[in-house]
């Protein structure tokens, strides 16, 4: 005896369809009185006897409600935990064709009743499925904890559960970065609580000072403020050797004809201040100038205390959030007396562009790269829109699916299909229709 079926959707119509947040059910869909449209191809052997033909069947009024309740993981990750549904198909009509076309018409009630049966039970466990394996293979999409470059890295794990409201999602990440080296380095969070108020966008992230403090924190910690310049402008150069004259007149003549060199090393991590007027980073560095004869030690001049003021203008491209930094307010002062202050005043100008012209060029090249923000590969944001408050900036966007949602799932989706969706079996009061 061989019996072959195959089955063929046709046909799908999903007219009223609702997607809402609902209080500790989380995110409900609603679908009611959709249509499907299936075709059977049937083929039967049996000794001497032979059925073969089609079945065209079509369901009418097929109500689905099914609710997806979301956690974090133990790595942090959002995850759908759970899928409840229910669903019914109330009215099918069959139309018949092949070898026993008037038998089936006969029976065309008892038929229709077990294809309606049938498909009341299945229509669950195909979207717990759907829920439980394909969905959560997108979310795993999203970066929890990743390398920034090769200094600091950057965690987004969940702090707890997501909240539901009846508007609203709210997901509360930790934000922060450390240094690579230090994996579980962890930063003081003494910045004001975001709120969210906003609703002309779909998502709205909120970053308080906490998030680019950290970041700096971590490239502090990592060595990164520092930078050597040994190749000084002609004027400047001069212009410093007439400044420290009374200090190199003694020296030997070879050390006297050696190249000059300008250290800057950050003194302390920089700090983020955000307001409704824009946002600034403030920064104190050590300014070293030293004479590097050829195969001889340094021979320091002079040592300062340098305050910048920058100017941040943020901006979200794709996923990356991005900085434009701008100097703003520039001071030297020496930190041994109020008379050496005095003496380095014809400094200052020449100083600060060297800042504008070597340093800010090589800064913004970086910030520019940005950072990312977490979404699920195939999503970016478009109609970004920044805002400042005090203590924080939000970034509002819609969404837009850059990639079908079954083309991420099936190139990131469990290897063995049929074994996830065993593993993945609702139990039955999910399933029941």
């Amino acid at each position: 005896m061989t019996l072959e079926a195959r089955v063929k959707v046709t046909k799908l119509q999903l007219r009223p369809s609702e997607l809402h947040f609902q209080p500790e059910q989380e995110l409900m869909l609603q679908i009611t009185n959709a249509s499907l449209g299936l075709h059977f191809r049937r083929q039967l052997f049996y000794w001497f006897f032979y059925d073969g033909g089609y079945i065209n069947a079509s369901a009418e009024g097929v109500s689905i409600r099914t609710g997806l309740q979301l956690s974090q993981d133990p790595t942090g990750r959002m995850k759908v935990s759970n899928v409840s549904c229910q669903a019914s198909v109330s009215r099918m009509h069959v139309a018949f064709g092949g070898t026993f076309k008037k038998v089936y018409d006969f029976l065309s009630t008892f038929i229709i009743s077990g294809l309606r049966f049938l498909l009341n039970q299945q229509i669950c466990p195909v979207l717990y499925h759907s829920g439980m394996v394909l969905l959560n293979s997108l979310l795993d999409t999203v970066p929890v904890r990743s390398s920034v470059d090769d200094l600091v890295g950057i965690d987004y794990s969940l702090l707890k559960d997501p909240v539901v409201s009846n508007d609203n999602l709210d997901m509360e990440f930790r934000g922060a970065f450390f240094p690579l080296a230090e994996g579980n380095w962890s930063f003081l969070n003494r910045a004001v609580e975001p709120q969210l108020q906003e609703e002309e966008r779909m998502v709205y992230v909120a970053f308080s000072e906490f998030f680019f403090d950290s970041a700096m924190e971590s490239y502090f910690r990592a060595g990164a403020f520092r930078l050597s310049l040994e190749k000084l402008p002609k004027d400047l150069d001069v212009l410093l050797r007439a400044t420290y004259f009374g200090s190199i007149v003694f020296l030997t003549p070879a050390e006297i004809d050696s190249p000059l060199k300008l250290e800057l090393r950050a003194t302390a991590p920089p700090h983020c201040t955000i307001k409704p007027t824009g946002t600034t980073i403030s920064v104190t560095a050590s300014v070293t100038i030293s004479l590097v004869p050829p195969s001889l030690p340094e021979i320091q001049l002079s040592s300062m205390i340098m305050e910048v003021r920058l100017s941040a203008k943020m901006a979200l491209r794709g996923k990356a959030l991005r900085a434009q930094l701008e100097l703003r307010r520039f001071r030297i002062y020496s930190n041994q007396s109020a008379l050496e202050s005095l003496a380095l005043i014809p400094l200052q100008a020449p100083l600060k562009t060297l800042l504008q012209i070597g340093v800010m060029p090589l800064l913004n090249e970086r910030t520019w790269r940005g950072v990312q923000i977490p979404l699920p590969e195939g999503i970016s944001f478009t109609r970004e829109v920044v805002t400042n408050h005090s203590g924080f900036l939000t970034v509002g966007a819609d969404l837009h699916f850059a990639k079908g949602l079954r083309e991420v799932i099936e190139k990131n989706g469990p290897a063995n299909t049929r074994d996830a969706q065993a593993s993945s079996a609702p139990p039955p009061s999910t399933a029941a229709a």
